[in-house]
């Protein structure tokens, strides 16, 4: 079978479960071949071997399911890293990007602001996306799901052997005694109705996803125990659903009334991000 061949085949298995089916299929091919999605499109003659084939045709019987394509490559691309991901954790999406840009502005505008705190971490991107960028950044990344740590232990072993992450197993904030300059969470925020409607209930943690009836239960206890572990001049930073801007801005308000607050929107303009400036 040669390349051109293994494309069709796979963009033809994945149409009824992608979105993108001929960028999954090159992407896929790619990490098989270990080649650049260039170099796919580039050499569509060349014949992949007997083993390769093999793992072509295993594989593609989980992308023909619905199997996400960053668990059955094992990793996924974010902010410029490539970070190991498997079914315990999040897939790493590009809206969340948004959030690590803001809080690196942040960290670079305010050098003697360098305690860091992720909430909710997952797979361990976003802190480790700060301390690759920030060197000096002393940051707690927290989880309730050890399997999540787990994953997230492997990569800060792949992306920062010296670095000062530490891992934390808790709900939210419990357990945590001391103030940040920077509190970052990407928690869960679907509601749960309509989670149960997306493809992804079927194959991501749905304790990554369902924020409870309105998507807003774990920003709510978040924002509740805030309070006394952001320190003065700090900043809050947390993921939001698209449709719930104005309810997320009322309840970081009603927390912090004196507090500076923004809705910020991604790249397509959908309110994304929560943005806390605590006052001195």
């Amino acid at each position: 079978m040669n390349l051109q061949e293994s494309l069709t085949l796979s963009a033809a298995a994945l149409i009824a479960v992608s979105d993108t089916p001929i960028l999954d299929s090159r992407t896929f091919l790619a990490d098989l071949l270990g080649w650049t999605i260039a170099q796919v499109m580039a050499y569509p003659e060349a014949v992949l071997s007997e083993e390769q084939e093999k793992n072509f045709e295993t594989r593609l019987r989980r992308l023909a399911v619905g199997e996400p394509l960053p668990y059955v490559l094992g990793h996924q691309d974010f902010f410029g890293l490539e970070f190991l991901v498997n079914s315990a954790v999040l897939i790493p999406r590009p809206e969340t990007e948004l959030l690590a840009e803001k809080a690196l502005s942040w960290l670079q505008d305010h050098p003697d602001k360098r305690r860091a705190l992720d909430v909710g971490t997952g797979s361990g991107i976003i802190a480790i996306s700060l301390l690759r960028y920030t060197p000096d950044l002393r940051i707690v990344a927290t989880d309730i799901c050890w399997e999540s740590l787990m994953v997230a232990r492997k990569n800060i072993q792949q992306h920062l052997p010296k670095g000062s992450l530490q891992l934390l197993q808790c709900d939210l904030l419990d357990g945590i005694c001391e103030k940040f300059d920077l509190i970052c969470a990407n928690l869960p925020y679907i509601p749960g109705e309509t989670l149960k409607k997306l493809r992804v209930y079927d194959w991501e943690p749905e304790i990554a996803l369902n924020g409870g009836v309105d998507g807003l239960d774990f920003i709510r206890m978040l924002l509740a125990a805030a309070p006394g572990k952001i320190a003065s001049g700090g900043l809050i930073l947390l993921e939001i659903e698209a449709t719930q801007g104005t309810r997320a801005f009322r309840l970081a308000e009603a927390v912090f009334p004196h507090a500076e607050i923004r809705i910020l929107p991604d790249l397509s303009g959908h309110d994304r991000v929560v943005q806390i400036c605590i006052p001195d």
